[in-house]
């Protein structure tokens, strides 16, 4: 049954990736636009993806639309519907801030998520339309009810595969270890004098990691390469007010700490200090957290 439901998916994206780069193009032009909107629907200020928390609203009092009908209180069930489709529309606003910054396979894969959604939402404002119409007959309003749940679970499957298969906004550091060690450091590039130079990010090796190195006068400052967010190279990123911003989406990291100054990112990066050791080389350690 896995396989064939992901081999379905798979299918989509003969629509899904012209419809998702379309889409793209505006809804991020909208929220690059507006940085503190965004980082507050990404959910920056909570450090935890917004979306993430406000999904599983829709779906539970949804679902609590059918138990109502089942049990023959309409009154409390098209209020219940009428909630559901609210919290529909907030978690739709914090998605579409998420795929303003999400890509490739994943952005094929949420288009397909988005394109369910709005789908069950059309067919509940449609059955809250019958409902209102009043009349004893309710069983076409039941009815576009239970079809729009279906719709919606597809959809919700669809969009847990975005998070737990393409791993979109989920911490790229979540399982790296953070022990505090001093371990030997690899510089990339030194300049003449053998120090790191001066104001520009520079790659280094430290063990199985790779380290974004930035020299301010004698201070050596240091975060993980790898971006939490969508695992861009901040080594290929620039230095802005004391961070560093990466070049993919534009995440923005203090140095001194790795506390995220800007989002997508909701995540903060792993830092590090550096020294030089007595034989000239090079040593560096996470800082504790």
């Amino acid at each position: 049954m896995d396989r064939w439901i992901a081999r379905l998916i798979v299918m989509q994206g003969r629509w899904a990736k012209p419809l998702g780069d379309f889409n793209h193009r505006w809804v991020g032009a909208i929220f690059h636009a507006m940085t503190p909107v965004r980082d507050f629907l990404n959910g920056r200020w909570l450090g935890h993806p917004l979306h993430g928390v406000l999904t599983d609203a829709p779906i539970g009092i949804l679902f609590l639309v059918i138990v109502l009908d089942v049990l023959n209180q309409p009154a409390a069930a098209d209020v219940a519907l009428i909630v559901g489709i609210l919290t529909m529309l907030a978690a739709a606003l914090t998605g579409a801030a998420d795929y303003a910054d999400t890509d490739g396979t994943a952005r094929e894969r949420a288009t397909v998520h988005s394109v369910l959604m709005v789908l069950a939402l059309v067919v509940y404002v449609v059955s809250l339309v019958i409902r209102t119409g009043g009349g004893d007959d309710r069983t076409a309003a039941v009815s576009t009810s239970v079809i729009a749940f279906l719709i919606l679970a597809a959809g919700a499957y669809v969009g847990g595969d975005v998070v737990y298969v393409l791993g979109n906004m989920v911490n790229r550091h979540a399982f790296r270890g953070a022990g505090t060690k001093w371990l030997a450091m690899e510089p990339a590039e030194l300049d003449e004098a053998g120090n790191i130079p001066e104001g520009k990010p520079v790659k280094a090796k430290l063990g199985i990691n790779t380290l974004a190195l930035v020299r301010q006068g004698d201070s050596i400052l240091a975060l993980h390469d790898t971006c939490a967010h969508a695992g861009g190279p901040l080594s290929g990123g620039t230095i802005e007010d004391g961070a560093l911003v990466c070049p993919w989406h534009f995440s923005k990291y203090r140095l001194a700490d790795g506390r995220a100054q800007r989002g997508p990112t909701v995540y903060d990066q792993p830092a590090y200090e550096v020294r030089r050791t007595d034989a000239g080389g090079w040593e560096a350690r996470r800082q504790a957290t």
